[in-house]
């Protein structure tokens, strides 16, 4: 390893302008201009880190245009892509963490970044389950899904549980914690490969590829004829709107995203909206963020069933940030096959 005290070039992921519509691998560009020294300021509260895995999140996408009434920044022309990640602590000014800690939570797409609000940063206490784990699993995707499923939806056992974009990072989870609480789960997911890894490997009663089906009232009839408790919206657009004519009589929605409308100009109306107070379905939208404060809750139900084998999960990782535009694009076609990570290197 370099001295701590030299400046070293720094490989990093920038953003080249703004996107619109679908985005493009050329909307990003690597850079190795830039110089750090892998020491943090003195007087600083800083933590400078080297970046070891980062998490390919759909929301990521939404930051590369600009918004408009929404609580999150952009991303700027020019800057550093930012996202979630796993780190290794190389100096610190902050009480909290200490060289050689193992850290996760907001950082940058670059080699090593120093982190000016450590409190977005969590340590790793436990190193018994992989690192990568804290992308997804053990990270913002693993607490998306918990708090969403227990805490929005109010499960019951034997309830119909359908999951959209169920083979991706949050959608494998709330399926099996779905089948651990006894309901009755159905996913959908856009590939043979998908599906079978969700009936397979996840324990779904069932699953379906959407792609193929030109009617998604129809094939929701068909995959959940008693009609549908709880939805797990990832997806939105025209498989919410069939969802809502499939809810039954108290049926609770959680918004956790609509991928399917971030790479469109106009978004998808959805038309069967009064189905909502015919069914008095509950909806409620969500930020991960706001339950940061419970993470020791989230850990202790979720690593007794790492530990266990009651859940598995599934990542997708390739090697480099130069990897990482076409892997994060990946997200919007499909191509990644459960949590697509960014391997920026190994500890």
């Amino acid at each position: 390893m370099a001295n701590l005290r030299e400046e070293v070039r720094n490989k990093q992921v920038l953003l080249k302008e703004y996107t619109s519509g679908f985005p493009k691998e050329s909307d990003m560009y690597i850079s190795t201009d830039t110089t750090i020294c892998l020491k943090v300021p003195q007087g600083s509260n800083g933590v400078l880190v080297k970046n070891l895995y980062l998490s390919c999140d759909p929301k990521m996408r939404l930051l590369m245009q600009k918004t408009e009434g929404l609580d999150l920044p952009s991303f700027t022309p020019g800057s550093v892509l930012t996202g979630e990640g796993v780190a290794k602590v190389l100096d610190s000014g902050h009480p909290n963490f200490k060289k050689g800690d193992f850290v996760w939570g907001t950082t940058r797409w670059e080699e090593y970044s120093l982190i000016t609000e450590p409190d977005s940063l969590f340590k790793i206490e436990h190193t018994d389950v992989p690192l990568s784990y804290y992308t997804g699993i053990l990270g913002m995707p693993g607490m998306t899904a918990y708090f969403g499923f227990y805490e929005i939806c109010n499960p019951k056992k034997g309830e119909y549980v359908f999951v959209s974009a169920a083979s991706g990072a949050v959608g494998q989870l709330v399926g099996q914690f779905a089948k651990l609480m006894g309901c009755h789960v159905v996913g959908s997911a856009g590939s043979k490969e998908k599906v079978d890894l969700l009936k397979n490997k996840f324990g779904f009663g069932d699953a379906f590829n959407y792609k193929e089906e030109h009617d998604l009232d129809a094939a929701l009839k068909r995959y959940c004829p008693e009609g549908i408790d709880i939805y797990f919206e990832n997806v939105g657009g025209t498989m919410l709107d069939a969802v809502l004519l499939n809810m039954r009589d108290h049926g609770r929605i959680a918004g956790c995203g609509m991928v399917s409308e971030y790479n469109l100009d106009k978004p998808v109306g959805v038309k069967n909206l009064m189905y909502i107070i015919y069914k008095r379905v509950r909806i409620e939208g969500f930020r991960v963020y706001d339950y940061y404060p419970q993470y020791s809750k989230f850990l202790d139900a979720v690593l007794p069933f790492i530990r266990e084998g009651k859940i598995t999960y599934a990542e997708d990782s390739v090697e480099g940030l130069e990897s990482g535009p076409a892997a994060l694009l990946g997200l919007f076609s499909g191509r990644n096959v459960g949590k697509q990570l960014v391997v920026v290197a190994r500890e």
